[in-house]
């Protein structure tokens, strides 16, 4: 998976009159690492957590400003550090990133408390706009680079897949698509 921190010739900064403390978790290290950077020079005092539990200790301890939490990680969901930072802090503002980009997800984010939901790959000046984006915009603006149509399918049939705890044979029954069709979707790489 494409995960990008594009570094942009006017980044975005945050002003720096308000508490600018942020929480970022993810466990790609590598893209943690480099979030963090982007967004320290952007004005942030950044916090890292890698896994569903540090990140949960670190909202109900010292409940950020904002935060960036990727949905899937590798010890559960990103929602249950959602959740728990919601609980510590109910004015933070909080951004749902990840690779698997579906409107049920979204709405589940945003159910559960979360501002705003970026698909990756995102860069750090669309992190920095959905963490500072004014909630009473009816419409965000449109992405720069979105997703093609065979993009947003492949994303849907990972999802449905995922769902169905990567069984191909009951993926292909929900979709209404014979099963080595689908398996040969599968065995592809994800179009850009």
């Amino acid at each position: 998976m494409d995960v990008k921190v594009a570094q942009m010739e006017e980044p975005v900064s945050l002003d720096l009159g308000r508490d600018t403390s942020l929480l970022l978790v993810d466990d790609d290290e590598v893209f943690l690492r480099r979030l963090a950077r982007a967004m320290e020079r952007r004005g942030f005092a950044v916090e890292t957590a890698t896994s569903v539990v540090a990140g949960k200790a670190i909202a109900q301890a010292r409940p950020p400003a904002y935060a960036v939490i990727d949905l899937r990680l590798e010890d559960g969901n990103g929602l249950d550090v959602v959740e728990a930072l919601r609980a510590a802090r109910e004015e933070a503002r909080i951004v749902v990133l990840t690779g698997y980009g579906a409107i049920a997800t979204a709405v589940a984010a945003v159910k559960i408390g979360a501002t705003d939901y970026l698909s990756k790959p995102a860069d750090a000046n669309e992190v920095v706009r959905a963490l500072l984006s004014d909630t009473s915009e009816i419409l965000p603006e449109p992405p720069e680079n979105p997703m093609s149509a065979d993009r947003v399918r492949w994303e849907h049939i990972q999802r449905v897949f995922e769902q169905c705890d990567r069984n191909v044979s009951e993926t292909a029954r929900r979709l209404s698509m014979h099963r080595r069709t689908l398996q040969r979707i599968l065995a592809k790489r994800s179009p850009r």
